[in-house]
């Protein structure tokens, strides 16, 4: 099984109804085309869509940056990190080299950099990639709110039989 069936097939499971309330929105941040007034910059994101289509890429679904990936990190990044975490994380991000992902997916300690920060990324990407409309809709075949919602249907009429009489 490859990546990105078994990535699809966790998320189908049930998964996809612990989305978070931020996911929604930043992706709301996203459509409304209003960039972050202190986001990251367009190397940064040409970064990031590196790194997502390494991870994600085009196959006979869409790739992270065909569904808006960077963008969406870039709204995670720039509105929900602390200043602290925003600037180690850019910083961590431009000696992010995406020729050597290869060499960092194999790296036993997580925690030392560029590792962190690879994964930390990589946690943004698979997390936008699977909560963005496109996959959502199309590729996870995911409904909010099964069935129809029928306001004005009638009620049935349950008669009871009187036990009086």
């Amino acid at each position: 099984m490859d990546r990105r069936t078994l990535l699809k097939s966790l998320v189908a499971a049930g998964t996809v109804g612990l989305i978070p309330h931020d996911a929604f929105a930043a992706w709301e941040r996203v459509a409304s085309g209003l960039v972050p007034t202190d986001g990251l910059t367009d190397a940064q994101l040409a970064r990031i869509g590196a790194i997502a289509d390494m991870i994600l890429p085009r196959t006979d679904s869409p790739s992270a940056t065909d569904v808006g990936v960077p963008a969406f990190v870039n709204v995670i990044v720039s509105e929900n990190y602390s200043d602290a975490e925003r600037s180690t994380f850019i910083a961590d991000l431009d000696e992010l080299d995406p020729d050597l992902i290869d060499e960092i997916e194999a790296m036993k300690n997580r925690r030392s950099e560029p590792a962190r920060t690879y994964w930390r990324l990589k946690d943004l990407i698979i997390h936008g990639y699977f909560t963005s409309e496109p996959v959502m809709d199309n590729v996870l075949h995911y409904v909010v709110m099964p069935g129809k919602f029928d306001g004005a249907a009638a009620m049935p009429v349950v008669l009871q039989r009187s036990n009086h009489g």
